[in-house]
């Protein structure tokens, strides 16, 4: 897999290459003036790179007035592509991912480190696949309050505001969580309520922001990731190997349906260990967790002890949702 992503990657990075290279022929040709002084520049740049070999008279006074040429050209072509409104970049190569300029990876204090946009396919492969596909239709400029009912009913709702006030306070928890992912001391998510009251879209809008902030996301249902992780612990055939290191590392880990897995002492451990080691940042960078279940609080201390419920308590945004399932709504509406 890891070397057809490449080939894809080289692809994509020839493609950017061959269009800019359209790009300025076809410019040159419309402006025959910017030709010319594209044809000066490469004859003094010749004219330089020979006399660095030769030995001419005056070398010294020759280099330097060859450099001064080049300067001089370099800006007359600058002055012309002002005049249009341009300047030098509107010839370079348009990549996909401007950190590694389409090749996968980037240089980093003499190493070469994953960019996060090829991590981010391998993790849509391996383990998002369509469970975060359609974030272009979920996303914070699709969504929309008039999904949630202004009625103040405490007594349905078990609330004091209604679910329209209430979904408004927590869009505006998750604005925060984007706008401050890179603090430490800022909070992980814990999205409670039952179904069908955009616990999922919500966790789409803030995974399609942070994508496009260039941080990696990963989306595991908690029955899925759990069943992964015993699978690795037993060697079983066809486990991924590195899931282990993924769901640590990763920028994002979105844990869906928590509550809805078969449980045992061995699963408990493991989800606690996962959530454990994301809050101490183990890994030497800033991780977070959208957590999000049909549990209630009070539930999940019963189900999965005080020491992981306090750890929610501790160090998680707990959003509770209500109202009238939406897509139930919707289908009514129709």
């Amino acid at each position: 897999m890891h070397k057809e992503l490449l080939n894809e990657y080289e692809n994509k990075r020839r493609f950017a290459i061959r269009q800019a290279e359209e790009k300025k022929s076809s410019f040159l040709l419309k402006y025959p003036d910017f030709a010319k002084l594209e044809e000066e520049l490469s004859m003094a740049s010749i004219s330089y790179s020979r006399s660095l070999i030769t030995k001419p008279e005056d070398k010294d006074v020759f280099l330097k007035q060859i450099k001064q040429k080049i300067t001089d050209i370099q800006n007359k072509k600058l002055s012309f592509l002002q005049q249009l409104g341009l300047d030098f970049s509107y010839f370079e190569p348009i990549y996909e991912c401007k950190l590694c300029k389409d090749t996968g990876y980037f240089q980093q204090d003499n190493k070469s480190i994953m960019c996060s946009c090829l991590k981010q396919r391998i993790y849509n492969i391996e383990y998002n696949k369509s469970n975060i596909g359609n974030l272009e239709n979920e996303n914070f400029s699709t969504f929309s309050f008039d999904n949630y009912s202004d009625e103040v009913n405490s007594e349905k709702y078990h609330a004091s505001i209604s679910p329209r006030e209430n979904i408004r306070n927590i869009k505006s928890i998750c604005e925060h969580f984007i706008e401050h992912f890179d603090n430490p001391d800022e909070r992980n998510l814990l999205f409670i309520g039952n179904t069908g009251l955009g616990k999922t879209f919500l966790s789409n809008c803030i995974a399609y922001e942070l994508l496009k902030q260039g941080k990696t996301v990963l989306y595991q249902t908690a029955p899925v990731m759990l069943d992964e992780i015993i699978d690795y612990r037993f060697n079983k055939p066809n486990c991924n190997f590195s899931i282990i290191e993924n769901l640590l590392t990763v920028d994002l880990l979105i844990i869906d349906d928590l509550g809805t897995e078969t449980m045992n002492n061995m699963k408990f451990t493991e989800l606690f260990n996962i959530i454990n080691s994301r809050l101490l940042n183990q890994n030497h960078k800033i991780t977070k967790t959208i957590i999000s279940t049909n549990l209630s609080l009070k539930n999940i201390f019963d189900n999965y002890e005080e020491r992981l419920g306090s750890r929610f308590v501790g160090h998680y945004h707990i959003c509770r949702f209500f109202g009238d399932d939406i897509r139930f709504n919707q289908v009514k509406a129709k």
